[in-house]
């Protein structure tokens, strides 16, 4: 009887352990500022973002600036740009004249 319960916890502590690993390996390798564009092209304009192409950080005076051009899995494009302190990004989309 405590034989079983001891491989029973034994497997509810390693499920627990794997479920931990795979929610850390799933963390994305990009830097925080495109997690943060990735979120609000989301709620925003509804893209899943395919991928991310010419990005670019910078600096202005004493400001950081981020720029990305994104291309959603739909196929659409946006172009976004931030400079700090502004916590939102400035999306505007893509027309075949204007990228």
């Amino acid at each position: 009887m405590f034989g079983s319960f001891r491989i029973f916890s034994t497997g509810a502590l390693l499920l627990f352990a794997l479920s931990l690993a795979s929610s850390a390996l799933a963390q994305s390798s990009d830097p925080d500022w495109l997690d943060a564009l990735r979120m609000q092209l989301e709620m925003d304009e509804a893209c899943e973002v395919n991928y991310f192409i010419n990005m670019r950080e910078g600096q202005l005076g004493t400001s950081k600036t981020y720029e990305a051009r994104v291309q959603c899995v739909d196929g659409r494009m946006f172009d976004a740009s931030r400079t700090e302190p502004e916590r939102e990004f400035f999306i505007r989309p893509c027309g075949i004249a204007v990228c």
